[in-house]
């Protein structure tokens, strides 16, 4: 007799990430200009906000060396924690997030893989959107013209408003088991497969299975490499003109683009990758897919031409 699938954890949506600095003035300075908010300062720990309702979206904790911290992903329920608690590996208990922005609980699990924390969030208050100053123009096309007459486009240098943590994505030793567990315990589903040459699969995008709800293309993505690295988290802005002023911030602080400013082929966001001060990749996008039920999984074979469909050729450190 076969076995039952295990019950699946439902996930509702991306939360926030924690990244650890060895060097933490530069890593703020970084994510200030990144065009983060910062929220709270709690001992080692400063929590950072988009403009957004999520009380945080990044947490950067001062540390004797940098390492990825993990992503909290917003659960269903209580009983949700504390099944995860009861049967994911290297699971902690549900502990309170007292100091965090917005507070809530947590579950701390461990990816089977390669070992990376990975938590579960419950309860957590949510926050007013804060009243940033957002361009809300119509646009001018050839023969549809939609701007009102005598009316110009100014804008202000400034950095990129964050408005949410949209996805992140990390190298794995192992693909299939690591998409064996993700699909078998949680409510993921594959809105692009990419596979090598001899047709075996070694990127997966996920998305979220919420039934009708619409849902970002993706907000988890894997593939399969060498040895485990976080290669990115990715953060929405508002729009176009906004994303690129923010490019132009960066550059004129002197940063290091990873890739960008182009569109891409899966998920149709465009994106903008900035190497922070310890090498962290982190994305600006605008303008992404959004799924719901209906749509079924993609698959594709994997090419420089599968990564974008414009902007600049895809540099060899993103490829890592």
């Amino acid at each position: 007799m076969a076995s039952e699938a295990p019950r699946k954890i439902m996930l509702k949506r991306i939360a926030h990430t924690y990244y650890k600095y060895k060097d933490i003035d530069k890593a703020v300075a970084f994510l200030n200009d990144f065009g983060f908010t910062e929220e709270k300062r709690v001992g080692d720990k400063i929590y950072f906000r988009g403009y957004g309702t999520e009380p945080f979206v990044v947490c950067a904790i001062k540390s004797d060396r940098d390492a990825f911290g993990g992503t909290a992903f917003v659960v269903d329920s209580e009983d949700e924690l504390q099944y995860a608690s009861e049967t994911l590996p290297k699971a902690t208990g549900i502990y309170e997030l007292e100091d965090a922005p917005g507070k809530g609980k947590c579950v701390t699990f461990y990816d089977p893989v390669d070992g990376f924390p990975f938590h579960l969030v419950h309860g957590q208050g949510q926050h007013n959107i804060l009243d940033i100053p957002l361009p809300q123009e119509p646009v001018n096309y050839p023969l549809e013209k939609n701007r009102p007459v005598n009316k110009f486009q100014r804008f202000q240098k400034r950095p990129a408003p964050v408005h949410k943590l949209g996805h992140f994505g990390h190298c794995t030793t192992n693909f299939a088991k690591t998409y064996e567990f993700y699909s078998t315990h949680f409510n993921l589903i594959p809105s692009d497969l990419v596979h090598d040459a001899d047709g075996t699969d070694i990127t997966v995008f996920f998305r979220l299975n919420r039934g009708k709800e619409q849902v970002d293309h993706h907000c988890f993505f894997f593939y399969q490499g060498p040895e485990f690295h976080v290669h990115h988290s990715s953060y929405e802005t508002h729009d176009f003109d906004t994303q690129v002023l923010g490019h132009d911030w960066l550059r004129e602080k002197g940063y290091k683009n990873c890739w960008g400013v182009g569109r891409h082929v899966l998920g149709s966001q465009i994106f903008d990758y900035w190497f922070d001060p310890s090498g962290f990749i982190m994305e600006h996008y605008v303008d992404g897919d959004l799924v719901d039920e209906t749509e079924p999984p993609h698959r594709s074979q994997a090419s420089p031409d599968s990564l974008h469909v414009w902007g600049p050729d895809v540099p060899s450190d993103f490829l890592q």
